[in-house]
C-alpha cells in the first residue's frame, strides 16, 4: 500500500506514549508499505531529527506551524479567545491552512491507497471531500480525558473551563469520527465506547504493543529493595495529576509502614513544584528527560501507575511488564489492556488499597517476582510490535472497499 500519514509533530525524540506507538507502528509498516509522512513542524526538531525520519517513512513533508508556548501570555490569550470557538483549544491550535493545502496537493499529484490521520488533531485540516480511503487512528477517546479532568477539578473557574472543553471535544470528536471510512482504536474498550457513544459502524481495534527486545532486563542494574518508579511525559496533565495524587495520598501511607521507601519520577518537563519538592525530600528523585528509561525501571522494586484521568492505553505498563517488573495501577491506568488483576499486575483505585498492594509487594519479594514473571510472559508472547502493525495494515487494506461503499451511500 501507499500510505499518506498525517501527524501534528515529528517523532524524534521518541519520548512519549503517542510518539512511541506511532514510531514503532510505522517502523514495522515501512518494511512492507510506502509511507509519506506529512507533519506540522513547530521548529523544535532540528536537522538530525528530520534525518532520523527515514527510520519510519520514505518521504517526509513538513509544514511550518507555531503555537503559543504553554503558560505564556499568548497561551492565555488563546485560551480566552477559545471561549468563542466551537473547537476545543487542543484542536483549534492545530488549524493550518498550509497543511490543508499540502494534503490537497499530494492527493492531486500522487496516488495513495489510504490516508491515516494519527490522533484526532490533524483531522481539523482534512479537506471535506477526498478521493482516497480515510482512517482515523484514535490513541484515546479524547472527550473522555476532558470529562475526567472536569470531574476531579475542584477550582470553580477551572472546572467551568474544563466542562466547556469536554462538551466541545465530544461534539467535534463525534462528528469527525463519523466522517472517516474507518476509525481504529487502541483497545476493545475504546472501540466499544466510540461505537456506542458516537454511533459508529466502521470502528475496529488494534492492541497496544511493546518492543520486547528493547524492553528486556540485562542484569546490569541491581534492583533497590524499596524503590518505586513512574515513567511518563510530565507535561501531560494525566501524568502530573497521577504524581500529585501519589505523593499526596499514597506515598505517606506506604512510608508509615516502610520508611525507607523512595520514588523515582522519570520523564520530560517535570512540573515546577515536583522539582522543588525533590530538592528537599530525599525520598523523591526527579530525573527529567532521559535517553533510556530501562535502567530506572530495572532498578525499581515495583512500577506504579496511579493515573486517574487518562484515556487510550498505557504503553508504560507493557514496557514495565516486558522487563518483568510487578505493576500496581489504578483501573483507569490499565484501562483497555487485556490483563487480569492479581495475575499480571495489581489494580487498586483507592489510596489505601494502592498503598496496601505496594506494601505487600515490597515485603513479599517472591510474590512480586511471580507477578512480574507472568507479566513478562504475557507481553512477550502476544504483544510484539510486528504483529500489531500487521493487524493495523490489514485494517487499512479493508478500509479501501469500505471507503467506496461509504462514499456511495453519502
Amino acid at each position: 500500500m501507499r500510505i499518506l500519514w498525517l501527524k501534528t509533530e515529528l517523532l524524534h525524540p521518541v519520548d512519549k506514549g503517542g510518539r512511541i506507538r506511532t514510531y514503532n507502528m510505522l517502523r514495522e509498516l515501512k518494511q512492507d508499505h510506502e509511507i509519506t509522512y506529512l507533519a506540522l513542524d513547530d521548529g523544535a526538531a532540528g536537522a538530525e531529527e528530520k534525518k532520523l525520519a527515514t527510520e519510519y517513512c520514505h518521504e517526509l513533508i513538513c509544514v511550518p506551524h507555531r503555537t503559543a508556548p504553554k503558560f505564556s501570555p499568548g497561551f492565555y490569550s488563546d485560551l480566552l479567545a477559545n471561549l468563542a470557538s466551537p473547537l476545543p483549544y487542543f484542536m483549534k491550535k492545530y488549524e493550518s491552512q498550509g497543511m490543508r493545502r499540502e494534503i490537497e496537493r499530494l492527493l492531486k499529484e500522487q496516488t495513495f491507497d489510504v490516508m491515516v490521520c494519527d490522533f484526532l488533531q490533524p483531522s481539523v485540516n482534512v479537506p471535506a471531500n477526498v478521493d482516497v480511503a480515510t482512517v482515523l487512528f484514535q490513541h484515546n477517546v479524547e472527550a473522555m480525558i476532558w470529562k475526567r479532568h472536569y470531574e476531579i477539578q475542584k477550582n470553580p473557574l477551572k472546572r467551568a473551563f474544563l466542562y466547556d472543553q469536554w462538551r466541545k471535544t465530544w461534539r467535534y470528536e463525534r462528528s469527525a469520527c463519523q466522517k472517516f471510512d474507518l476509525v481504529v482504536a487502541v483497545s476493545a474498550a475504546d472501540e466499544r465506547q466510540m461505537r456506542e457513544e458516537y454511533s459508529l459502524e466502521r470502528v475496529a481495534a488494534v492492541p497496544t504493543g511493546v518492543d520486547i527486545d528493547y524492553f528486556s532486563p540485562n542484569g546490569d542494574v541491581t534492583p533497590e529493595k524499596y524503590n518505586l518508579v513512574f515513567t511518563g511525559s510530565m507535561d501531560w496533565l494525566p501524568n502530573e495529576d497521577a504524581m500529585q495524587y501519589f505523593i499526596r495520598e499514597i506515598m505517606p501511607l506506604v512510608s508509615k509502614e516502610i520508611p525507607e521507601i523512595t520514588l523515582t519520577v522519570v520523564g520530560r518537563n517535570p512540573y515546577a513544584s515536583l522539582v522543588e519538592l525533590s530538592k528537599t525530600d530525599r525520598s523523591i528523585v526527579v530525573t527529567g528527560r532521559v535517553d533510556d528509561v530501562r535502567p530506572y525501571i530495572e532498578k525499581a522494586a515495583a512500577y506504579v501507575v496511579p493515573i486517574r484521568i487518562g484515556g487510550g492505553t498505557r504503553l508504560k505498563i507493557y514496557e514495565a511488564m516486558s522487563m518483568g517488573k510487578p505493576v500496581v495501577s489504578t483501573t483507569v491506568g490499565a484501562e483497555g489492556l487485556p490483563v487480569t488483576n492479581n495475575e499480571e499486575l495489581v489494580l487498586a483505585d483507592s489510596a489505601a488499597d494502592f498503598a496496601a498492594a505496594l506494601i505487600r509487594l515490597l515485603r513479599e519479594p517472591s510474590w512480586a517476582a511471580t507477578l512480574g514473571g507472568r507479566a513478562a510472559k504475557l507481553v512477550r508472547e502476544k504483544f510484539g510490535w510486528r504483529g500489531v502493525a500487521e493487524s493495523f495494515a490489514a485494517l487499512c487494506e479493508e478500509a479501501t472497499p469500505l471507503a467506496k461503499s461509504h462514499k456511495n451511500r453519502k
